[in-house]
């Protein structure tokens, strides 16, 4: 919904999943003559279009929507907006939602304690260009990201070193099928499911099925819930 706000003004859009909330957020910068907030959302679906279309300069963001994660929603609305402030307002507390909102573009993380006097100067801060996230904090994100990145190659690397069909045989040995099911899922001879799977057991450096599969789950080959 639009806020009915003035056109002048450092153009916001408050993204917040509880109304009365997001209602006295809007009126607290509606009261600062250099403050205009373009709309009020509940979805980070609704978000990026309405950022999009009001072009604003600064998004607070709730750190828990409806249907995404505030990270994702930020991560959305950045990939439209790459120059917008996302000022993320939530609950969370703990270094990894710093870190998630950090990832998503974040350069400001109030707490649900946070003032009126503290939302109002961290958005117009935030409008001018200023990072309100410690360096500190800056820095573990970077490090995860290269962690995370490290990880993946890692994975690829690993993956790389299997046939599409030896995936599909360990993916369904995490599922608890033997070699009999596994033929018949995949319309193949048992003795051929049977060379598969000494074949994955091998390069996996392990030596039974069960090793096999807590061996791929914890490179990250597989993922043990999977269907």
């Amino acid at each position: 919904m639009n806020s009915g706000a003035r056109g002048d003004g450092l153009r916001i859009l408050v993204v917040q999943d509880h109304p009365l909330l997001a209602s006295a957020i809007a009126k607290i910068l509606e009261t600062e003559l250099d403050l205009s907030v373009r709309g009020i959302v509940r979805t980070g679906a609704e978000a990026a279009v309405v950022a999009l279309r009001e072009q604003v300069a600064v998004v607070i963001m709730d750190f828990t929507l409806p249907d995404m994660s505030g990270p994702g929603a930020a991560a959305a609305i950045r990939s439209a907006m790459p120059d917008v402030a996302i000022v993320f307002h939530g609950a969370e507390e703990s270094e990894t939602a710093l870190l998630d909102a950090i990832d998503a573009g974040a350069i400001a993380y109030l707490t649900k304690a946070a003032t009126a006097d503290h939302i109002v100067e961290a958005v117009r801060r935030a409008g001018r260009g200023e990072v309100l996230i410690p360096v500190a904090l800056f820095a573990k994100a970077i490090l995860r990201q290269r962690t995370v990145q490290t990880e993946r190659r890692d994975r690829e690397r690993l993956a790389a070193g299997f046939t599409a069909r030896e995936l599909d045989v360990l993916k369904l040995l995490a599922q608890g099928l033997d070699t009999h099911a596994i033929s018949q899922r995949l319309g193949i001879a048992s003795h051929t499911t049977e060379w598969h799977v000494r074949h994955v057991i091998e390069k996996l450096g392990v030596h039974s099925k069960l090793q096999a599969v807590i061996a791929a789950a914890r490179r990250g080959l597989i993922t043990l819930d999977q269907p």
